[in-house]
């Protein structure tokens, strides 16, 4: 995913995450091509795939699952901000912040898919996890949220689960359990 050393630093890479699409487009090489793979009749038979480069971080991305060029370009253009979020790490505030749209009830992190501010919440808890080396109970003290609010969030976003399992791995932490209901 990543193919070059980042030549920014953290904090303005992950200003990208705010950028619009026009923005964040204007940062990268973008290539279109014919994706291969089965499909038949259904199968993109012009070059509607795109594959952006981020040229600030290195980061690379693909969009391929429609016939669509514009569809496949927002896809893309999501990916490299999840992306974004996942690898790019920023010391966590005193008092860290989360984004207006993220509504947080009962020490449980709510956040729809759909949500612009999604890979702001991701970056946010991968920051505090980075910090606490792992630790999800120090982790989730430090964000207002309970440990089993922060693994259910982190479970349902499953590239966040793997970095977050990544972490822990690195920091010799057991892998953390999937969480119940």
């Amino acid at each position: 995913m990543r193919d070059e050393q980042a030549k920014l630093p953290p904090e303005a890479l992950r200003q990208r995450l705010d950028f619009d699409d026009a923005a964040l487009l204007a940062e990268c090489n973008v290539q279109h091509y014919k994706a291969s793979g089965p499909g038949g009749q259904h199968r993109n038979k012009v070059t509607s795939a795109i594959r952006l480069q981020h040229t600030p971080s290195g980061l690379v991305v693909n969009g391929t699952e429609s016939r669509s060029q514009h569809e496949n370009r927002a896809r893309a253009l999501k990916r490299l901000r999840e992306a974004l979020a996942l690898v790019v790490r920023v010391p966590l505030p005193a008092e860290p912040r989360w984004p207006e749209r993220i509504q947080i009830a009962r020490g449980r992190l709510r956040v729809n898919e759909s949500n612009p501010a999604v890979h702001h919440a991701i970056a946010l808890v991968l920051d505090a996890l980075h910090k606490f080396e792992g630790d999800l109970k120090s982790a989730a003290a430090a964000l207002s949220l309970t440990s089993s609010g922060l693994a259910k969030f982190l479970f349902e976003h499953p590239k966040a689960w793997r970095e977050a399992q990544r972490m822990r791995a690195e920091a010799g932490r057991p892998p953390l359990r999937s969480p119940k209901g």
